[in-house]
């Protein structure tokens, strides 16, 4: 029997792994996101040991992961660690294996609990990393947890990581070395190209905020960019702050389609539900999180998009 470990590649899920691979060393560690997850699944044998940390089920490929997961249940283990809202089509119940999900905290925070008894206690600050680069850190537990350290050491280190793998998508081997690390007790700061990553990195972040205002277009409630060359979650998040707008988009062509990020500060707003209620009407999908979420449509539907959402804000 092997043992697997699906982690998503962000700081959340780079953490999340990284608890997971301390308590299991033997384990092999994959990268995935929503939309590929069903296909990297075929990586283990349906008599293996799978361990899947922040990764989103994806509403599209969600029958083909329902049934994998019972597959591997049956026969191998099977434990799914995420905080990511349920899609209506489903519910926890119909999840096989071992089920850790709770909303409002990281995945590295509950990969934590979950693993706490079987690592050194040291790895508490990897469940805070990924807290902080997830904005889960001011749940009970983080706080607590905080209460061992020195914080400000702490959110350093975690700025290093997050700042270092921005824009390092589909680098997996930089990304499994990091992980490896993290599960090794070794601190962000101890990877020499990882800072020198964050640091080119915040420089390229002070750059795209002293240029990006140029570029927002604001309609409604809603400021928005299109194909500004920078992070589209970052650029999401200083567009909405950069004008004071409800709701931050950052979108970007890619062939016929316009992938978005989107972000605001207000608790009245719940993106994961209307992106799927938005979203499938105009040929496309998204959800996410409640204040921060993705999107993906025909281009042609952009300013449709907009004036849906722009409504939908209106009703709230």
């Amino acid at each position: 029997m092997a043992t697997w470990i699906f982690a998503h590649g962000d700081t959340d899920g780079i953490c999340a792994g990284a608890i997971a691979l301390a308590a299991n060393s033997e384990a092999h560690v994959f990268f995935t996101h929503p939309y590929g997850f069903v296909e990297d699944l075929a990586a283990a044998k349906d008599e293996d040991r799978v361990i899947v940390c922040d990764v989103a089920l994806s509403e599209s490929h969600l029958t083909q992961i329902l049934q994998r997961f019972a597959a591997i249940a049956e026969k191998g283990e099977l434990t799914y660690i995420d905080h990511h809202p349920w899609t209506e089509a489903t519910s926890k119940e119909e999840i096989s294996g071992r089920i850790v999900h709770a909303l409002g905290s990281s995945s590295s925070e509950l990969a934590y609990s979950m693993f706490k008894s079987k690592i050194d206690p040291m790895l508490s600050r990897v469940a805070i990393f990924g807290a902080i680069g997830d904005y889960q850190d001011g749940t009970p537990l983080i706080l607590r947890l905080l209460e061992r350290w020195d914080k400000r050491a702490l959110y350093f280190e975690s700025g290093l990581l997050t700042q270092g793998i921005e824009g390092q998508k589909r680098k997996y081997e930089l990304k499994r070395g990091i992980l490896s690390n993290l599960a090794n007790n070794l601190p962000p700061s101890f990877d020499k190209r990882l800072v020198k990553l964050a640091l080119e990195q915040s420089r390229r972040e002070e750059t795209a905020i002293r240029e990006i205002k140029a570029h927002v277009q604001v309609k409604g409630r809603i400021a928005y960019t299109l194909d500004f060359p920078f992070s589209l979650g970052k650029t999401a998040i200083y567009t909405k702050g950069l004008t004071g707008a409800l709701v931050g988009v950052a979108a970007e062509e890619r062939k016929d389609m316009i992938d978005m990020s989107l972000r605001t500060s207000s608790s009245k707003v719940d993106f994961n539900r209307l992106l799927r209620m938005i979203t499938p009407k105009l040929g496309g999908s998204g959800g996410g999180h409640p204040e921060a979420a993705g999107a993906r449509i025909p281009k042609e539907n952009f300013e449709e998009f907009l004036n849906e959402l722009n409504e939908s804000l209106a009703s709230k």
